[in-house]
């Protein structure tokens, strides 16, 4: 919150669940809204990091959500949602590992997981799309 018309409040109702590394609304007012499409698990010279490691490919695509965030002068502080596509749901623990050391957990964005058949390369096991929020 960089000035007065532009807020950012992360709840979490307590007459909603309770949360693991995400809150259940974000609500924002000012400034300007980021969208980074899916990210995957491919880098700079388009080769695919880390093939059958979950943990290198969560590490790959959260290291180009980073570059997509510097690119509009943000960081993971202003990430408000998070979806999360995954090929095996079991892997979980690994991205909540990955996750919590690049956003903040004291404010966790709001998130969506989902467990999908196949992303759009049969190598990649994970893809995440990010929504951030920067004051003016």
């Amino acid at each position: 919150m960089s000035d007065q018309s532009t807020q950012t409040h992360f709840i979490n109702p307590s007459t909603l669940p309770g949360t693991a590394g995400y809150s259940h609304v974000v609500e924002v007012t000012g400034g300007r809204t980021i969208f980074i499409s899916g990210q995957v698990a491919i880098n700079p010279s388009g080769e695919i990091v880390g093939r059958n490691d979950f943990r290198a490919q969560t590490q790959q695509v959260f290291e180009n959500i980073k570059t997509a965030l510097v690119a509009v002068g943000a960081d993971f502080t202003h990430v408000i949602k998070l979806n999360m596509y995954v090929v095996d749901i079991s892997q979980v623990p690994i991205l909540r590992e990955v996750r919590d050391r690049y956003v903040n957990t004291q404010n966790p964005p709001a998130s969506t997981l989902v467990e999908i058949r196949r992303l759009v390369r049969e190598e990649l096991l994970i893809e995440i799309e990010a929504v951030a929020h920067l004051p003016e």
